[in-house]
């Protein structure tokens, strides 16, 4: 007997329970705004998975994507819990922006690293809204000063961890008011910054003890007394970079060397086999151990 069969098109398909967790959830950022081009059916669909997606990463669409694209996509999501704007320095600002963390008070992880046209406003609001944050991203954002960074400190206890590379306006008592409101911290990064001093680091290593990464790289006014305080009083330490520090030597190094602390700056050769480098002109091998 003759069979009428039916066609199932992708669209038939439940749209909340298969279509987004199951296929969209999956596909590129850059392929979902696409996607949306298609038909208008497919704009909804699109509209569904913006509504409800929890992670936005603009960090490989950013120098691409319209600003107006943006706001777009975002204006009626309430439940983003990580939101990553790498790359988009050419175009976001407070006005974008403001509204997105306004909206989204379930926001774990932000990063506004290199955003150079956004304001202390950004942060302050970021501080105000998400209070369960746990990672802030704010690598080379010259605009972050010491009240909105206590703002910060003041509301988000909870923070894990925190990328304040090259936020020069940044002095000591920003630092150690963020290390004894955030004491839960795990990873910090204050590395290219020429204000930062023993007393940041000794803070740090007295109110984060569970302290597992510390970036100090060009901290020149570090030395090696804040690195034995860290030693002392950080036992979870684990990554430790201390590049171009001329004043931290291997005296305070060594013992975070034989806990098996991962360090960036090499252990200097013993001075006889320097010495007999320089004469032979190539390192011969030697067991030092004789």
């Amino acid at each position: 007997s003759w069979q009428r069969q039916e066609t199932c098109h992708l669209l038939d398909l439940p749209w909340e329970d298969v279509l987004v967790p199951h296929i969209l959830s999956y596909l590129p950022l850059q392929h979902i705004v696409s996607l949306q081009r298609v038909s208008k059916q497919f704009h909804s669909l699109v509209q569904v998975y913006l509504t409800n997606c929890r992670t936005f990463n603009f960090s490989t669409i950013g120098p691409c994507i319209p600003k107006e694209a943006f706001c777009t996509m975002l204006k009626d999501n309430k439940v983003l819990q990580n939101l990553s704007l790498q790359n988009c320095s050419d175009w976001v600002t407070d006005k974008e922006l403001l509204p997105v963390i306004g909206q989204n008070q379930h926001l774990h992880r932000v990063d506004m690293s290199g955003c150079a046209s956004l304001t202390r406003h950004s942060l302050v609001a970021v501080s105000l809204s998400c209070t369960h944050l746990q990672h802030l991203g704010l690598a080379h954002c010259d605009w972050v000063d010491c009240l909105s960074l206590r703002s910060l400190a003041d509301h988000c206890g909870g923070l894990r961890s925190i990328d304040l590379t090259a936020c020069r306006q940044l002095k000591d008592d920003a630092i150690c008011y963020l290390a004894k409101k955030c004491s839960e911290l795990k990873s910090l990064s204050l590395a290219v910054n020429a204000n930062i001093t023993d007393e940041s680091v000794e803070e740090v290593a007295k109110n984060c003890r569970g302290l597992e990464q510390l970036d100090l790289t060009g901290c020149l006014r570090v030395r090696n007394q804040s690195i034995r305080t860290l030693a002392e009083y950080c036992p979870k330490l684990q990554s430790l970079r201390v590049n171009h520090c001329h004043n931290v030597t291997e005296s305070s190094l060594d013992p975070l060397r034989k806990r098996n602390v991962v360090i960036d700056v090499e252990p200097p050769l013993p001075r006889a086999l320097v010495l007999l480098q320089d004469m032979l002109g190539f390192a011969p091998f030697i067991n030092l151990q004789i």
